[in-house]
């Protein structure tokens, strides 16, 4: 009689809480954690936390599309019809690197296009009249990206070259259970000293429907977690302490 109404109590306890925490696309949600990677394709996706218009999209992959020169890359500098002035030089340790007539540029944090332009524009102020130059990074550094959050092994892992979103989060064992990909944070350093944060939805990246970012050294990524999957997790570990008891089974 006792045991009945135990059972009775909790029952009618989770019937009341319940409804708050979980809805039917919750629960539905929480099904694909257990399905296989290609099953989990057919479940309807959760509503994203951080929706990205379109337009956002573009701007993102414009500040992050390309990859920021740092110190000890290998720099192969072409000025066209002018081969004495072709050179390549590898960047010093404060990202600076010295080519004959114009001298030292700070060439650390500039993308390979924005190297040209410095570059150009050096050789036209007192050189060449229109001077078309072109970088290439023949040699990257090894740098460091954290990914930290709802991954599988959380780190600090060296990228070499151009690495994305998505390839930082593989090298961190792809997401965990709890994981939400639809808040995935990005924070990275300004030049200015302060750090910006910008969101991304993994989802719609993975479809191929949004540009996957390229990362930057010292760059930190943090998978945020499942409030909804959290909560199933715990109710059921829970209810398997109950049953240990003897109290369901």
């Amino acid at each position: 009689m006792e045991l009945n109404f135990i059972k009775g109590f909790l029952l009618a306890g989770f019937a009341v809480l319940l409804p708050g925490i979980v809805s039917a696309e919750d629960v539905a949600l929480s099904r694909s954690t257990t399905l296989s990677p290609s099953s989990q394709q057919d479940v309807a996706p959760a509503p994203a936390a951080h929706p990205t218009s379109p337009a956002h999209a573009d701007l993102l992959a414009q500040a992050l599309d390309d990859y920021r020169i740092g110190p000890s890359d290998l720099i192969e500098i072409a000025v066209f019809q002018v081969p004495e002035l072709s050179k390549t030089v590898r960047v010093g340790s404060r990202g600076v690197l010295t080519l004959p007539l114009i001298g030292q540029i700070n060439a650390g944090g500039l993308t390979g296009q924005e190297l040209e332009v410095v570059i150009a524009g050096k050789l036209k102020e007192n050189y060449l009249q229109d001077p078309q130059v072109s970088v290439f990074i023949k040699e990257y550094v090894s740098q460091r990206v954290t990914v930290e959050g709802s991954v599988n092994k959380p780190g600090v892992f060296p990228i070499s070259g151009k690495t994305t979103l998505l390839q930082a989060i593989a090298m961190a064992g792809g997401l965990d259970k709890l994981a939400d990909q639809n808040d995935i944070k990005l924070f990275r350093d300004r030049k200015d000293g302060t750090r910006e944060t910008i969101p991304f939805d993994l989802e719609p990246i993975r479809k191929g429907e949004a540009p996957d970012p390229v990362l930057s050294a010292s760059d930190v990524v943090v998978v945020g977690k499942s409030g909804t999957r959290s909560a199933l997790r715990e109710f059921g570990e829970t209810m398997r302490d109950f049953s240990i008891f003897g109290l369901f089974f």
